[in-house]
């Protein structure tokens, strides 16, 4: 009897947490606490507790391993929400700092000109009067970066 008692007090201070957690807005949390405070009530009405007496077939026998497997059913739940959201809060802090952190990628398509290498073009026929381009160091690479930004921002 005092066993019982005990259970069925931690499942209740259990589910409390759990309202309060919930509360917050954090419901995965809320959902596992309340899977475990389900626990201890569900093994005293499984007759788990007292099973030296033996387990008979009672409604309340198969009420506890009902919550059992609500339990269980929970845990499960909140495991597949989980990987489908990204992983734990600290793995999805860790990848949005690492997204921050990230460097834009180079373009995809040539920049305008960046067509030939730079040999090939120094080659090609200039028209007459024409003023010889400077070279640069950085004539292949003026755009590509622009370009990268702007793709990354979807434009």
């Amino acid at each position: 009897m005092l066993a019982e008692t005990i259970c069925s007090a931690a499942s209740a201070a259990g589910l409390g947490i759990a309202a309060i957690t919930a509360y917050r807005k954090r419901f995965l949390a809320a959902t596992r606490i309340a899977a475990y405070s389900l626990v201890p009530v569900g093994l005293v009405m499984a007759g788990v507790v007292e099973w030296v007496a033996g387990i008979a077939f009672k409604p309340e026998v198969w009420a506890g391993f009902g919550l059992l497997g609500l339990s269980w059913l929970l845990f499960m739940t909140t495991r597949v929400v989980e990987r489908r959201s990204g992983g734990t809060r600290k793995e999805r802090r860790a990848a949005r700092a690492a997204q921050r952190e990230a460097v834009a990628p180079r373009a995809s398509a040539p920049s305008p000109g960046a067509g030939l290498p730079a040999a090939a073009r120094q080659q090609q026929p200039q028209p007459k009067g024409a003023k010889p381009q400077p070279k640069t160091a950085g004539a292949d690479e003026d755009f590509s970066d622009i370009e990268a930004i702007l793709k990354k921002h979807g434009i």
